[in-house]
């Protein structure tokens, strides 16, 4: 069988003609053939023509991202055994897990003779061949203060964490160490969000850009996942942003900004002097999603502060599902309190969540204003810095942009269920009046 030189070729061809052209491979044409990533990538996951200095490739999830940097690593790698790179991450767990152990990171994907040995106590790779990878921490700048590389990979750039500066801080350290070789590169793959570093990067003319969508890896993604995917995000702003791969900015008039949230991202774990599960029913199963959102508040007077633990909403739920939900959730983050709201459905509200025995008390309250009207003096909070979020929570966040001054709500969905959840749940902490604390722990 000739012409076939690519796995699309392959793929394309009948079984028997398939069998035929693989039992005429030797053992070593079979791993050569398994280990070609021209053979296997897309034309969109491979490197620009040079010359080239910083290559951004912002796409939706499951585009195929994470392979194409990994891949890009492994080239030089092999190739050079002088190369050194700088492998950043979010924070070292998930360099670990999806750029060095992940299903597409570095381990995975190499061939037996060719794999790097991986000293995670050293947090480093060794090629065989000489090259070596050190990988960092985005959420420590101050790491990449002095080490040199030749070669950088930077994953998830939209992610890291930059309350205090830290992302950009990260990506000014990388760029001055990137000076040993003749021609510095760096890689970063991200889906988008319109974080600080995402629109520097897009705004440099000398930035190369690769954008795409996740249909684009159709082929290696299970159908029940895009139909899934079609159904719930189609035309969405949530759907357009981690589907298509588009960079939204912020809506004019909204009550939240994105630079208000990121701005107000942590990772450290304090003492909560309580924490309760905020929750938005829906009219019916078939309706809205149920809005769960977990907060805590630390702190007293001007010296309160609140945060947003998790994010535990559930879609097209029956009563008793969502009723099960809030009670995990109020188990697991040990809440002392349930605010719900009983706007729809009222006592009923109350019912059942007591039937899903949930011992805690619960606390139904009534909506006499719109949304927005609720969630101004919320948006307050987070304007004087007084709200954080502990994570990353795209799906409430999208919401929270979405609710705009004046009443309207442009947000994915038909309502911000979680928005009006997280409303409900800081109202209770922060906007009534004083309760008795009961300190505990921020698991």
């Amino acid at each position: 069988m000739t012409g076939v030189r690519t796995a699309r070729h392959l793929i394309a061809q009948e079984p028997a003609d398939q069998t035929r052209f693989l039992n005429g491979l030797t053992e070593r044409e079979l791993i050569c053939w398994e280990h070609d990533w021209t053979r296997w990538g897309r034309p969109d996951q491979m490197p620009p023509d040079p010359p080239w200095s910083t290559w951004l490739i912002m796409a939706g999830r499951g585009f195929g991202k994470t392979r194409a940097g990994a891949e890009w690593v492994r080239a030089i790698a092999e190739q050079d055994g002088s190369a050194r790179f700088a492998l950043v991450g979010a924070n070292y767990a998930e360099c670990r897990s999806v750029m060095i152990e992940g299903e597409s990171g570095l381990l995975t994907i190499s061939a037996p003779d060719q794999r790097p040995e991986w000293e995670p106590s050293l947090k480093r790779l060794r090629w065989p061949g000489g090259a070596e990878a050190q990988i960092y921490s985005a959420a420590e700048p101050e790491a990449l203060r002095g080490p040199q590389s030749s070669h950088s990979w930077c994953d998830e750039i939209a992610k890291w964490i930059n309350n205090a500066g830290q992302a950009e801080a990260t990506w000014h350290n990388l760029k001055m160490g990137l000076r040993l070789g003749e021609n510095p590169q760096v890689v970063l793959t991200t889906t988008p969000r319109p974080v600080p570093l995402v629109r520097t990067l897009v705004k440099d003319p000398d930035v190369v850009i690769t954008r795409g969508r996740t249909y684009a890896n159709a082929l290696n993604l299970p159908q029940a996942f895009l139909t899934a995917m079609e159904r719930d995000y189609a035309g969405t702003r949530l759907g357009r942003q981690e589907l298509d791969g588009e960079l939204i900015e912020d809506i004019a008039g909204a009550l939240w900004s994105r630079q208000m949230i990121e701005s107000s991202r942590v990772q450290n774990r304090l003492l909560l002097d309580r924490i309760v599960i905020g929750v938005d029913p829906p009219a019916s199963a078939h309706g809205d999603a149920c809005g769960i959102i977990v907060a805590g508040v630390t702190g007293s007077g001007s010296a309160i502060r609140g945060f947003v633990l998790a994010d535990c909403s559930v879609e097209q739920a029956s009563p008793e599902t969502w009723a099960r939900a809030v009670a995990s959730s109020a188990e697991h983050w040990n809440a002392d309190r349930i605010i719900a709201e009983a706007n729809q459905g009222g006592a009923m509200v109350k019912s059942v969540l007591q039937a899903a025995r949930i011992s805690l008390p619960v606390r139904l309250v009534h909506a006499a204003r719109g949304k927005v009207a609720r969630a101004e003096p919320v948006a307050a909070l987070y304007e004087n810095g007084r709200v954080h979020h502990a994570g990353c929570f795209p799906r409430l966040e999208d919401e929270m942009c979405g609710l705009l001054t004046g009443g309207a709500y442009e947000g994915p969905g038909r309502s911000p269920d979680r928005a009006d959840a997280l409303v409900w749940a800081l109202t209770e902490l922060m906007l009534a009046r004083a309760r008795t604390p009961n300190i505990r722990p921020m698991i």
